[in-house]
């Protein structure tokens, strides 16, 4: 698929419904097409080191997972894998008549009002709303299955990636340490090593499982019952995690948003289902697992900001990179 392609199913949209004007949204790896009470996501043609979708095949395959793997902690959102068919009236979704040439995700579109991370904007999230989203996820974390066999030695490599951001941090933030990174990447590694025991016996204990992979609060829609979709179906690697590792994303995400409360009542309503932290040192994962993702997103951030539009979209990606800078070394000064 290319852009202009993804122009004509727009344009086909418009025809089908005179006067209603589909919206499209573009990621990094996906373009997804707003459509009335519908979405359909079609994977861009991409081939990058975490994941493959470069041919018109492994593209349908993953639609097919996202399916799968999203029906877990979803009700009747992901509805179908439908094809993408050339016409000679122009490019559908669908099942019609024509070339097929590529596949889409179709979901029942959501009240964007009800995503969590607006709600937490408007300072609209209830604890027992907390409560509820703690009890599903233990519950889908209890039954999820075991990776009996996870290394966790990469996890002081992945948390070390944001090395490659320091320069352009540096240069296009005031930051009081500048050394802030690289500090953060040796105190990472001491951790990891002085922990690598840990690490491995809860992988025997059986905490590795086949997790969401991208818990933040812009994945989730709280409604009558809470809705977790868009997990990660492209590798399999970045999904398979501790269940610490998991939970610690919609921690961090939650201390980011101000709301240490709701983050601190998560996890008393999460263990309440499946108790996960055995003893003192579980504490100090978790915590650390924080500083990770807290990386994680000053890393997309800064990204975001090299590749902005605009002086504002830039302004505004260097913000939120700084603060999860800030909050990943806060994080990471209470390790011991």
């Amino acid at each position: 698929m290319t852009k202009d392609q993804i122009d004509s199913i727009l344009t086909g949209f418009g025809t089908i419904a005179p006067g209603y004007k589909p919206l499209l949204e573009e990621t990094h790896i996906s373009w997804v097409l707003l459509c009335g009470d519908y979405v359909y996501k079609i994977k861009k043609p991409l081939h990058l080191h975490f994941l493959d979708f470069s041919t018109p095949e492994k593209r349908k395959f993953y639609c097919e997972r996202e399916l799968a793997l999203n029906r877990r902690l979803t009700d009747d959102i992901y509805l179908d894998v439908l094809p993408v068919v050339k016409h000679a009236d122009g490019i559908f979704i669908g099942r019609r008549q024509g070339e097929i040439i590529d596949h889409a995700v179709c979901m029942r579109r959501m009240e964007s009002g009800r995503r969590m991370d607006i709600l937490l904007k408007a300072g609209k999230v209830t604890t027992a709303q907390i409560d509820a989203l703690a009890e599903k996820i233990a519950a889908f974390h209890r039954s999820a299955r075991v990776i009996p066999d996870k290394d966790p030695g990469d996890i002081p490599e992945k948390f070390a990636d944001l090395i490659s951001e320091e320069r352009f941090l540096q240069e296009n933030l005031d930051l009081e340490d500048p050394a802030c990174i690289s500090r953060a990447i040796r105190l990472s590694d001491a951790f990891c090593q002085k922990h690598t025991g840990r690490l491995k016996e809860r992988t025997r204990s059986g905490y590795v499982r086949d997790c969401h992979g991208d818990l933040h609060a812009k994945n989730i829609f709280l409604l009558s019952t809470p809705q977790l979709f868009d997990c990660i179906e492209f590798n399999d690697e970045l999904r398979e995690i501790d269940v610490l590792n998991e939970i610690a994303f919609l921690c961090m995400d939650l201390d980011a948003a101000g709301r240490s409360d709701l983050s601190s009542r998560f996890l008393w309503s999460y263990h309440a289902v499946f108790p996960v932290m055995e003893c003192e040192e579980d504490g100090q994962l978790l915590l650390y697992f924080k500083a990770y993702r807290a990386n994680i997103r000053a890393k997309i951030n800064s990204l975001a900001a090299r590749s902005a539009a605009n002086t504002e979209d830039k302004t505004a990606a260097l913000a939120e990179s700084e603060k999860y800078l800030a909050l990943m070394n806060t994080y990471l000064q209470k390790l011991k």
